[in-house]
């Protein structure tokens, strides 16, 4: 499975970003692959490659490239509670500082770079994400929908609330990509995953919304303690029925 390092310009700077693509000269669909908040390692390269086995080009950008060169902070190999909150602490003011306009210019050079790459077929592509990553791609999708045929967000959290800017007003509506929304039991209340699913009905699009049974956030970092095997298993039969559908040809 090749594998590479690639530098991606943005109007900000240079972003750093690891890929995975099938080698068999072919050209695949591009999936857009946004880390979580934990950032690129060997967990997410495992899963960019192994999506790639699948027949897809697969692009993992560090969005937190402002502050500097993945890693961003050190981790241990298996991060425990008390590491993640470390982690978190450290990490939550790039959170804070990568705000909705510099996630939509930066997806602008993302998708650019994506779909110039040799091999990489023509046409829409897809946008996945994790934890915070989730919400990258449900922004993405919203602000380039002619640009983007499927989304999928795992464990994303935040999704619904009060605030006119809440995902589900603000994003959703802007959404013409078949999507498939995978919610940790601990992230949103049932109500909540409802109103979030009346918002899709609305659109119109193919989607699929759901909470995992027995999982908490972050339940597909098998590098992590919130990892649940069966959570990971039901992701991978659900990303790939979603893309499947949006790129039946490939």
């Amino acid at each position: 499975m090749p594998t590479a390092q690639l530098p991606i310009p943005t109007p900000d700077g240079t972003v750093d970003a690891f890929a995975a693509f099938p080698g068999d000269g072919e050209r695949h669909p591009g999936v857009l692959f946004y880390m979580d908040i934990f950032g690129i390692r060997p967990e997410l390269e495992r899963k960019a490659r192994e999506l790639a086995e699948q027949g897809y080009y697969v692009l993992v950008p560090n969005v937190f490239y402002r502050h500097g060169p993945a890693p961003l902070v050190e981790l241990p190999d298996f991060v425990g509670a008390e590491d993640r909150n470390k982690a978190v602490e450290q990490l939550m003011p790039m959170v804070h500082a990568h705000t909705p306009e510099l996630v939509v210019r930066d997806a602008e050079a993302y998708i650019e770079f994506l779909t110039s790459r040799p091999e990489v077929s023509a046409g829409p592509i897809a946008t996945i994400g994790y934890c915070m990553g989730g919400g990258l791609a449900l922004r993405t999708a919203a602000a380039f929908p002619d640009q983007v045929a499927a989304v999928a967000a795992f464990h994303p959290g935040k999704l619904v609330s009060d605030a006119p800017d809440s995902p589900h007003r603000a994003l959703v509506p802007a959404i013409t990509a078949d999507v498939h929304i995978g919610h940790a039991e601990t992230d949103m209340r049932p109500e909540a995953v409802s109103e979030l699913n009346r918002a899709l009905d609305a659109t119109g699009v193919r989607y699929t919304s759901e909470i995992y049974p027995g999982t908490v956030h972050g339940f597909t970092m098998s590098d992590t303690s919130a990892f649940n095997a069966a959570g990971l298993e039901r992701h991978w039969d659900r990303l790939l029925a979603l893309l499947s559908g949006a790129f039946p040809a490939r």
